[in-house]
């Protein structure tokens, strides 16, 4: 979808981007954009020795972003090492600048998993969804030395997850105020119910790796004998450190019960404890934040922006709901 935030790229700029990254040998003999992202641009590169890439660039320095959303490919590369050393799939990374915003990585083979799915049998997308609940596991697996996101100026690293996730709230609550943008509710009371139950996040005690991010667009799968497989997972830059519990969201949120249930038990063996399902609506709820601020900086188109206020607006409401009903 077409977003404000992605650097146009001439062929000239691709060509320059690979040499710097990969040196002078590097010559691009084709390329096209992908256009499912929505914050960087990235390009199929094909190159003359036979390697396909994937061009990634951040947005232009000095665009208004999402507050959260500062140094975001700088984010991106720590996730990318740190999970690849835990063995998760992922592309293989070619280069990586975070000062000048490039990554450079191994282009997947297979098809998102969004694709696949319209087409497979559904005793095969729910091994899918239980190998995502493992490959899951393996990132949150990974630890860190404190908790929030792992953006070079240190906004919302703390020894606490408490008082990371809520500088979090605090953040998106101001981006979304600050461009006002309609919620369900009033910012205050929705900064309310979230401090009613951050009591809850103080039994979080180990900063855990989530990739926050795992949608079915995001995650691609390769056919294997009779069955499925996952390649590799993708669009690590919304990455932070926090409650295990959060990497739920994006891998339940928009599917069926029965597929839930397989991540689940991928991910934990087991169902959510009352306490979990609650730091999962509190999770949740920021997500649905992130996506109502987001039509104010983004430039989707009308219609597109429309219906995605709309969407995350109702969610938001719903998930409010659950919180102050507990």
């Amino acid at each position: 979808m077409r977003s404000i935030t992605k650097p146009v790229l001439s062929g000239t700029d691709i060509a320059r981007l690979i040499r710097d990254g990969l040196g002078e040998q590097a010559v691009v003999t084709g390329h096209e954009e992908f256009t499912d992202g929505f914050f960087n641009a990235a390009h199929a590169v094909r190159l003359a020795d036979g390697r396909e890439v994937v061009l990634k660039v951040a947005p232009d320095a000095g665009l208004t972003v999402l507050t959260y959303e500062v140094d975001l490919m700088h984010t991106e590369i720590e996730f990318f090492r740190r999970a690849a050393g835990a063995g998760v799939p992922l592309p293989r990374m070619w280069h990586a600048d975070p000062e000048r915003g490039v990554m450079v990585m191994e282009r997947l083979r297979g098809v998102s998993f969004e694709q696949a799915k319209k087409t497979m049998d559904p005793a095969h997308v729910l091994e899918i969804r239980r190998e995502l609940g493992r490959i899951s596991a393996a990132i949150t697996a990974v630890p860190g030395e404190r908790f929030g996101y792992p953006r070079r100026d240190g906004r919302t690293r703390s020894g606490s997850w408490r008082e990371s996730f809520l500088q979090y709230i605090e953040d998106i609550l101001g981006d979304a105020t600050g461009s006002d943008r309609p919620l369900p509710r009033p910012a205050a009371e929705i900064r309310e119910l979230v401090h009613r139950h951050a009591p809850l996040l103080d039994e979080v005690t180990a900063p855990a790796l989530v990739h926050f991010d795992l949608w079915d667009g995001n995650v691609f799968v390769v056919a294997d004998g009779d069955g499925w497989r996952v390649e590799g997972i993708i669009d690590g830059e919304r990455a932070f450190y926090g409650d295990p519990v959060a990497e739920l969201v994006s891998l339940v949120s928009f599917v069926p019960e029965a597929e839930a249930a397989a991540v689940l038990d991928g991910f934990l063996g087991r169902a959510l404890t009352p306490s979990e399902q609650i730091r999962l609506w509190l999770y949740r709820s920021y997500l649905w934040l992130i996506l109502i601020a987001e039509t104010a900086v983004r430039g989707y188109p009308e219609k597109e922006n429309a219906e995605l206020m709309a969407f995350a607006t109702g969610m938001l409401s719903s998930d409010l709901a659950e919180l102050a009903a507990v």
